[in-house]
């Protein structure tokens, strides 16, 4: 459901006490959040319903974040629904060797994808707590963010006229390419960037699984990884390739012909063959702006800061960020309570950064072996061997893994 604003001549103001700029996992969180406390907001989204219900992304959620979705009553149909995954697979060196996490641990990851999460998080913003939502809007702006009457201007896609929404808070979760990051002034922002120098081709292929985990295939001609998509047949693999390259580059027989030999290992089934539906190219890298927030504008999710797909962090950095500022945002509009909000880039940024840390890291272990440098490709090796005849180490990267080193 589209909840309509008032028309531009009927007189009624155009006021909530937050706008949500962008419903991607991190907006509709906070949305939601809000309008379990029966706080007034407004989200925009310059795509249609039906394409961020569709947009493919991946989907593996941290054990942490799923528990801070259900708490907020967010993750009925995840519980329901998702795979749960407790290992996963190295290969390297012509063997394969299993990871048990879960054994480790205790904790285990949810393979849920992101286009299901946010048609369950827009259903229940939109349709069960009934908030307000624009799809479809154009030319979105922030203005006096650094006042204590912050204002979002829009183009309406039914009338093309201009609406100006008065608000107490602007959350900013529109993304890397969103306007609430050009809203903070130039003169006060830092970003802090990384450029692996690599690309990973993504793939989503019709084809089973080859096995019940994740892989991670570290070999001389490349990485190459198999992720889980859905309980069904479908599934997303990774090539490693050079930054910028062509997708025509990448036909269907030198795509299987790259995994079958980066991702083979003794007593290793070959990955079943299935038409390729969809090819594209990312360029690792990574970014982190700060501050995060300017006045009454906070910024949550990739509007703030980007982890490479690296080590599957994006989504639950995103949620990190949701849960905190739609808490801080309840706590100040309902008691006056701003020590949340003060605290609010702080807390984000502790996670980020380890997160960032840990990417770091692990693309080292998956794109060493590649490098040409014998150095680089004989120190991936050992720290891959030490993960599997260390215990500390195992211990180490499992907390990393999932998500557990740094607190909530």
């Amino acid at each position: 459901m589209t909840h309509p604003l008032p028309s531009a001549d009927s007189g009624a103001p155009h006021r909530f006490s937050v706008v949500v700029v962008g419903a991607g996992p991190a907006g509709l969180t906070v949305g939601n959040i809000l309008r379990a406390a029966s706080v007034d907001c407004l989200v925009l989204e310059t795509e249609t319903r039906e394409f961020i219900e569709q947009r493919p992304r991946a989907g593996v959620i941290e054990e942490w974040a799923v528990r801070g979705l259900e708490k907020r009553g967010l993750a009925r149909n995840l519980l329901d629904r998702a795979q749960l995954h407790t290992a996963c697979e190295f290969r390297f060196d012509g063997e394969r060797y299993r990871f048990p996490y879960g054994e480790l641990t205790g904790r285990h990851h949810f393979v849920y994808p992101q286009p299901l999460l946010v048609t369950d998080l827009v259903g229940e913003y939109a349709d069960v707590r009934g908030g307000a939502i624009r799809f479809g809007v154009r030319d979105v702006r922030v203005h006096d963010a650094g006042t204590d009457r912050p204002r979002v201007s829009y183009t309406c896609p039914e009338t093309g006229e201009l609406q100006v929404v008065h608000c107490d808070f602007v959350a900013g979760c529109d993304g890397a390419r969103g306007v609430s990051r050009a809203a903070l002034p130039p003169e006060r922002v830092r970003i802090a960037r990384h450029d692996y120098g690599i690309g990973w081709l993504a793939l989503l292929a019709e084809a089973p699984p080859s096995t019940d985990c994740v892989l991670f295939g570290c070999h001389a001609r490349g990485f190459a990884g198999q992720m889980p998509r859905s309980p069904e047949v479908t599934r997303y693999y990774y090539l490693q390739c050079p930054p910028g390259d062509d997708v025509e580059n990448w036909p269907h027989e030198r795509v299987w012909s790259e995994l079958r030999e980066r991702l083979g290992a003794a007593g290793a089934p070959p990955p079943a063959e299935g038409r390729l539906i969809e090819k594209r190219v990312l360029d690792m890298h990574d970014y982190v702006v700060e501050p995060m927030a300017h006045g009454r504008l906070f910024l949550a999710g990739d509007a703030a800061h980007l982890v490479a797909p690296i080590a599957a962090k994006g989504m639950n950095l995103a949620l990190h960020d949701a849960f905190l500022l739609g808490d801080a945002l309840v706590a100040w509009l309902a008691t006056g309570d701003g020590s949340g909000l003060d605290g609010y880039a702080q807390a984000c940024l502790r996670r980020v950064w380890d997160y960032q840390e840990f990417s770091q890291w692990l693309s080292e272990v998956y794109h060493g072996t590649a490098a040409g440098d014998p150095f680089r490709a004989g120190t991936a090796l050992a720290r891959l061997r030490r993960l599997f005849n260390s215990p500390t180490a195992a211990a180490a990267f499992a907390e990393q893994y999932l998500g557990t080193a740094a607190r909530y």
